[in-house]
């Protein structure tokens, strides 16, 4: 390069003539020696190796949001939406349920993803058609992600093989980040009275085909816990929970013997091509006196999961 011819002739040459005297030389060997023996530039180095290696490591990192916002539609207000942008903001990518299919739904979705947009990082969002339920379950799921690592090829599907099989069938969509594919199944199963268990034994089916081979993750409201023992199949197969024995629903009062929170429900399981780096509930209710101000957002906590990808993907 031009450049690059520049620098070797007005740099390079001359220091390279330089080179020639052996004084010179001699006391630049005293100066390297000088400094590998220096703690100060020993330090030195290893500060920049230690913050190089967390900056990368850092950006292969991927975070994940699961959430359960209630009859998230046209009842939540502005004030409401901004507190939800805080909630998320730090993650790569939010899978929601139950979007209302009325009006109101993704026009929430909508401004949720505005909000996020002008805390500093650009996101764009995908809506899912009406599950094909009846009236009184049917909903939407939604994905929101930043775009600047996340990128995607389609606007994703409710997956139709399970339509006969659960009330409310998955949403699936494909993420790739930095050339390797991640998928993602959003889901919200019937409630715990309902035999939510045949539904998860179905999806469980669904996931043996040889089509899932790359990095998968199932996000949701499963409406039983993990450790219950529908979901050994699913362990069998090689995916994990990213939170054990970690209530997700509030509770409508809070008595402070026993706390706001109720069951552990929600939860994001990944498949064994990803490497769990950390996994937690956001508690953003914190205190007693802050349940109902909290349960305008949501009954349900959000479930985060960090995570890296094991090996490239198509």
């Amino acid at each position: 390069m031009v450049v690059f011819g520049l620098l070797e002739v007005k740099v390079f040459k001359p220091f390279i003539y330089l080179l020639r005297y052996p004084v010179i030389r001699q006391n630049l060997f005293v100066l390297i020696s000088f400094l590998l023996k220096s703690t100060m530039f020993k330090k030195t180095i290893f500060l920049l190796l230690f913050l190089f290696h967390f900056s990368v490591s850092s950006q292969e990192q991927i975070s994940l949001i699961s959430w359960n916002i209630r009859d998230f539609g046209k009842t939540k207000n502005s004030e409401e939406l901004d507190r939800m942008a805080e909630i998320v903001r730090d993650a790569d990518i939010v899978a929601i349920q139950e979007v209302v299919t009325g009006y109101g739904g993704a026009q929430a979705v909508a401004k949720l993803a505005d909000n996020l947009n002008r805390k500093g990082a650009k996101w764009d969002y995908v809506i899912s058609n009406p599950t094909n339920s009846p009236k009184y379950v049917t909903e939407r799921y939604a994905f929101i992600w930043k775009t600047k690592n996340i990128k995607i090829k389609n606007r994703g599907a409710l997956i139709s093989e399970l339509d006969s099989l659960v009330d409310r069938e998955p949403f699936f969509l494909d993420f790739y980040f930095k050339g390797r594919k991640l998928s993602v199944i959003n889901f919200h199963s019937r409630p715990h009275d309902k035999n939510p268990e045949r539904e998860i034994l179905a999806i469980t089916d669904y996931l043996k085909s040889d089509d899932f081979q790359h990095p998968i993750i199932l996000a949701g409201d499963f409406n039983v816990d993990q450790k219950e023992e529908v979901f050994i199949g699913l362990r069998t197969q090689g995916y994990n929970a990213t939170v054990i024995d970690a209530k997700t629903t509030l509770k409508q009062s809070c008595a402070t013997t026993d706390g706001y929170l109720n069951y552990p429900i929600d939860n994001i399981f990944y498949s064994n091509k990803i490497v769990l780096k950390s996994g937690y509930v956001i508690d953003f209710v914190k205190a007693c006196e802050n349940i109902s101000k909290a349960r305008e957002l949501s009954d349900h906590l959000p479930v985060l999961l960090n995570f890296s990808i094991k090996e490239l993907t198509e």
